[in-house]
């Protein structure tokens, strides 16, 4: 298995459809020039390839060693991280202040693709520590932001994410672990599951951030708190010291990312795991969403880079593998079968898609945090939280169906693990699941992103698709079909803005059956929307005679994706504005088998 960084189409769409060179103008990011851009990818490219890729089958075979609390990773894994700590791949938008490179959020979209594209089982644990140090950076005090943040943005700690319950599930409300008071610190107990990277050997401390109860605390989600819970508890140095009282009880056996560990945490089995709290009491779920906002984020760019992995694992052998011939009678690659082509196509054509929407989320990420103007702020804000659901849920969906596509395009060969092509398969299938389920995302995107706000944050998205619509119409000239993709551009535009009308005017649980379809639907059509300002991006660069087979092939996956991946938005908008009544209609007995 090898993978090469899609380096020259992230520099495309970081250039012509993120428009770098307004982001360079943001406070503090004015070194984000192309020129700098474009190295640090590169170099962050030969990170993935050359390090973390060939380490990929090597954990799925490998797994983990899990003996007495203690977790063992493959051989190599340490090697690995601190490589990536020493190149400063740990966590690049930190502020240099902690030691971090200050890069962009969608920078980092960039390099997070590529990571988990090259080994996804790795790069979880840098990018939970992210999400930690996004907490801990908002809302924590300054003596705890002093004391962690420099060791988590370095590397030297990790961090992890602890919510979910053996009784809860993705039901925080249930969760029952304590935190009582004691000083200047709390005494946390209770046990939390799929914890990632809870335990293990590559790091000297990790830094678990812990959803607990006070005694005080009022029923449901507004009484969940926030608690930091050092593995070992810092001395008066900032040196790990005394062991605290948690421990892992037990990793997960699961289906893919073997490498990775799910781990069972148990806190206060001896009398309670020493925690500070973060913030304010009783605000720990919103603190936390900021962690999980960031993971979710970086959990859909797992999804465009097992994709984009697929993809590559499966050209690859389409163009070495001789099967059937010409119709002169020479032997031929699978390469020349049309319907290798038909699916490698909705592979390759949908990870662009998917690549150019996540980086535009991360990109209103930075002008959500750095612009200087409070309605730009806003604006971008409203974006980041319309487009995360989308960008989680529609690029992971697509991981498995790109997985699934690379396994068939290798035929019998791709069910044979020797291959390789099942290892994307199964490591894809989490991401629909780890983070919020696709389900719980479409619930967020109908609910909280759009009738919350009265479609605002849509009907601005359908503003801009408007616009990229009559920009098609003035194109002329060159290999484009312009008129084709200005109505693809137009019909995507008016189906958002449609459902964005329907929804608000919705009540009742007709809008929570349809969610998912709803979700579907705006990926499709924001997947035409950025295609369609890539095609003229694209005809722009032949004009001006720059990079012109990458721009062709740009072309060519627009109009791929305007007739074969598009016209799927007709049907999906269809099924969410009326199959759901019939959805509604079905009862427990209509699943039931006749004894």
């Amino acid at each position: 298995m090898t993978y090469v960084a899609p380096t020259e189409d992230m520099m495309f769409v970081l250039e012509e459809l993120c428009r770098l060179d307004e982001i360079a103008h943001l406070p503090g990011l004015e070194d984000a020039t192309p020129d700098m851009v474009a190295a640090i990818l590169e170099e962050a490219g030969k990170f993935a390839g050359d390090v973390l890729g060939p380490l990929n089958a090597v954990g799925d075979q490998a797994g983990l060693g899990f003996a007495e609390g203690e977790v063992t990773t493959p051989e190599g894994w340490r090697a690995a991280y601190e490589t990536l700590v020493e190149m400063g791949w740990n966590a690049p938008t930190a502020s240099p202040d902690h030691g971090g490179m200050g890069l962009p959020e969608v920078v980092n979209a960039a390099i997070l693709e590529m990571l988990n594209g090259a080994n996804t089982a790795f790069q979880l644990c840098p990018l939970l520590t992210q999400g930690a140090i996004e907490a801990i950076n908002g809302y924590a005090s300054d003596d705890l932001k002093a004391l962690y943040l420099p060791k988590l943005v370095t590397g030297e700690w990790t961090g992890t994410m602890n919510l979910t319950e053996p009784q809860a599930g993705s039901d925080l409300a249930a969760i029952r672990s304590k935190a009582v008071p004691e000083g200047d610190h709390y005494r946390i107990s209770g046990q939390k599951i799929f914890i990632t990277y809870g335990e293990h050997d590559m790091a000297e401390n990790i830094v678990h951030l812990v959803l607990a109860r006070l005694p005080d605390a009022p029923a449901g989600v507004k009484g969940i708190s926030l608690f930091i819970v050092p593995k070992f508890i810092p001395d008066a140095e900032g040196a790990p010291g005394a062991r605290n009282d948690l421990r892992c009880v037990s990793i997960e056996h699961k289906l893919g990312i073997h490498a990775s560990p799910t781990c069972t945490m148990s806190y206060g089995d001896e009398g309670g795991a020493i925690g500070y709290l973060v913030g304010e009491p009783h605000k720990g779920l919103p603190y936390m969403f900021t962690m999980m906002n960031n993971a979710r984020l970086g959990v859909g760019l797992q999804g465009v880079g097992i994709s984009e992995a697929a993809t590559q694992h499966a050209v690859r052998y389409a163009m070495d593998r001789v099967q059937g011939g010409t119709p002169e009678g020479t032997e031929a690659t699978i390469m020349g079968h049309p319907d290798i082509r038909r699916m490698l196509g909705l592979m390759k054509a949908r990870t662009e898609a998917a690549r150019a929407l996540a980086f535009l989320a991360a990109r209103s990420l930075d002008f959500a945090h750095r612009a200087e103007d409070d309605e730009t702020r806003a604006l971008h804000q409203r974006r980041v939280d319309l487009l995360i659901p989308v960008a989680k849920a529609w690029s992971t969906e697509l991981s498995v169906h790109a997985a699934s596509l690379g396994v068939q395009i290798h035929g019998g060969m791709g069910y044979i693990e020797e291959t390789g092509a099942a290892q994307h398969l199964r490591d894809a299938r989490i991401t629909t699941i780890y983070e919020g389920t696709t389900g719980i995302q479409a619930l967020d995107l109908v609910g909280r992103k759009i009738k919350r706000d009265n479609g605002t944050a849509a009907r601005e998205l359908v503003a801009e698709m408007k616009a990229t619509a009559e920009a098609l119409k003035a194109c002329q000239g060159g290999e484009a079909d312009w008129a084709a993709l200005a109505t693809m551009v137009e019909e995507a535009a008016g189906i958002v803005g449609d459902l964005t009308d329907w929804l608000v005017a919705q009540n009742g649980s007709e809008p929570l059956s349809a969610a998912v379809n709803i979700l579907e639907t705006f990926g499709v059509c924001l997947g035409a929307w950025v295609m369609g300002d890539a095609a003229m991006a694209a005809a722009k660069r032949i004009s001006e005679d720059r990079a012109v087979p990458h721009a062709k092939a740009k072309l060519n996956m627009v109009r791929f994706y305007a007739t074969n991946v598009f016209p799927t938005a007709a049907a999906l908008h269809a099924i969410a504005k009326s199959g759901n009544r019939a959805t509604l209609a079905l009862e427990a007995s209509d699943f039931a088998l006749a004894v």
